[in-house]
């Protein structure tokens, strides 16, 4: 995909200011970025802002969810494959390397990739070449590569569950995205961005906040990040009645997690907020884990983990 259309990254807070000028620094580089962060705070975002400014901007941005393919679907994916090379390969097929030219690679959530997996990314890394599936032609790889995780990789490499070597090729240049709760300045910003998109869509092209409604978007510490508060301004479209949305028009999850930030309320911590507000999405969608995830506005592989940690089985 070519990036022709401009890529916002609001950044009214300074620690999103800070961010756009390290990616103002790297995309003029070709050498490989490391972005982190929690689910929905924008990495993939970001990395198409950075590709989009890059001398490499009119080649194509390509992307690989490593979380959601199977360890050799991802190789098929990256790779690409001959021919024969399994059952069901009856033809050649160019892989993201090749099919990127000299482009950009994302690889997002990089620490699902399996132990094999990173082998092959590292050798790749190091000599800038590869293999179809199946094939012995060696091909160049020109492309740059961005990687994404919402995983501490540090942790990760500590318990062996990702390789130290590649976690050291893919950390040249690093970018960490603060979540949303630690950049409340971005709020109102990208709130007002959310319903300029999607007010039109669900036929409230004119729609604003009212005071309320606002002060209950800042309160609250949206543990779903930007994906979140994207999904509770939708959510307020749609079942309001006016063109000013209220508060009461924003998802219950939200209001209740708000309501000890108020003067004189009880004071809560984000792990307790957090596991409310998961609770409360999987009890209204009857533990239906794809839709909970969709509303809370993280992954159904981050929902599964927090469900775990929670005790919400």
């Amino acid at each position: 995909m070519n990036a022709t259309a401009e890529i916002p990254w609001i950044a009214a807070d300074p620690a999103s200011r800070r961010v756009l000028e390290l990616a103002e620094k790297v995309a003029g580089a070709s050498t490989t970025v490391l972005i982190t962060g929690e689910s929905g705070t924008g990495k993939d975002q970001l990395a198409r802002w950075i590709h989009q400014r890059s001398p490499r901007h009119d080649a194509p941005l390509l992307k690989i969810d490593c979380a959601s393919l199977p360890s050799e679907l991802v190789e098929s994916e990256l790779f690409g494959h001959e021919r024969g090379a399994f059952t069901g390969a009856v033809a050649r097929k160019p892989g993201r390397l090749e099919m990127a030219q000299t482009g950009t690679i994302v690889l997002d959530e990089v620490a699902a990739l399996a132990s094999g997996m990173q082998a092959k990314l590292l050798r790749v890394l190091e000599e800038r070449t590869f293999e179809r599936l199946g094939g012995t032609e060696t091909l160049h790889m020109e492309a740059r590569l961005m990687a994404l995780t919402n995983t501490d990789l540090t942790k990760a490499v500590a318990t062996r569950r990702f390789r130290e070597d590649l976690f050291f090729r893919l950390n040249v240049l690093s970018i960490i995205v603060p979540p949303l709760r630690e950049r409340r300045a971005d709020i109102p910003e990208l709130a007002a961005h959310f319903l300029a998109r999607l007010g039109p869509v669900h036929g409230h092209p004119d729609a604003t906040f009212d005071p309320s409604a606002l002060r209950l978007l800042e309160s609250y510490d949206w543990p779903g990040n930007i994906r979140e508060l994207k999904n509770a301004v939708e959510h307020a479209l749609v079942f309001t009645k006016q063109a000013q949305l209220r508060a009461e028009d924003f998802p219950e999850i939200v209001r209740a997690g708000s309501s000890g930030q108020g003067p004189g309320g009880p004071l809560r911590s984000l792990e307790d907020l957090e596991r409310d507000a998961i609770k409360a999405t999987l009890d209204a969608t009857h533990y239906k884990i794809g839709r909970a995830a969709e509303v809370l506005g993280i992954s159904r592989k981050t929902l599964l983990e927090k469900r775990k940690k929670f005790g919400l089985l």
